[in-house]
């Protein structure tokens, strides 16, 4: 590749080739959103997220900055932002990487194999860790509310207090710091 411009024209149309949904943010072309849906035979298959994407000047050289945008319940992943703790993202990055990897694998290894001992979200993390099956029954809860194929452009900045009460969302305490209306 003779620049990092022509590499990321030529991420994004593979993303496009393969079918992904690409959806510019504000026209501009360093930033976007990609639809994806959650691995098959995890606890997240069925599930269609919004992620963010901003691609920095300098990428493939540096990372791309991966956030979901539509709530997910997930160690891993900020409950308020939607920002992604993801080493081969931001620590161990290459320009052999690309944008397929961060969909096809990155992302489904992510949803596949939580890391509750390096948690974004504590108390996701707190879940899995001391009631495995109350923390699935609480994912695909959360699948089933803000990540419907039906809804895929539902966000917890689009919903209002009337769609989903607290008590519809959090029954593990009483104050489990999980937001009803994170703005990503």
């Amino acid at each position: 590749m003779s620049s990092p411009s022509k590499r990321r024209d030529m991420d994004v149309m593979k993303l496009m080739m393969r079918d992904y949904v690409v959806e510019p943010v504000n026209d501009e072309i360093n930033e976007f959103n990609v639809e994806f849906h959650g691995p098959k035979e995890s606890l997240y298959e069925g599930g269609v997220w919004k992620i963010r994407v901003f691609l920095p000047d300098t990428y493939p050289y540096k990372s791309p900055s991966i956030g979901f945008l539509n709530k997910i319940l997930h160690p891993n992943v900020d409950d308020i932002s939607g920002s992604v703790c993801l080493d081969v993202i931001n620590q161990s990055w290459s320009p052999m990487f690309d944008l397929l990897n961060v969909f096809e694998v990155f992302l489904p290894q992510l949803l596949l194999y939580p890391n509750p001992s390096d948690p974004l979200n504590s108390d996701a993390a707190s879940l899995m860790m001391e009631d495995k099956k109350k923390y699935e029954e609480k994912v695909k809860e959360y699948c089933e509310l803000y990540a419907k194929k039906e809804n895929p452009i539902s966000t917890p900045s689009e919903e209002s207090d009337e769609d989903i009460s607290e008590d519809d969302i959090s029954d593990t305490t009483s104050n489990d710091g999980i937001a009803a209306d994170a703005d990503p």
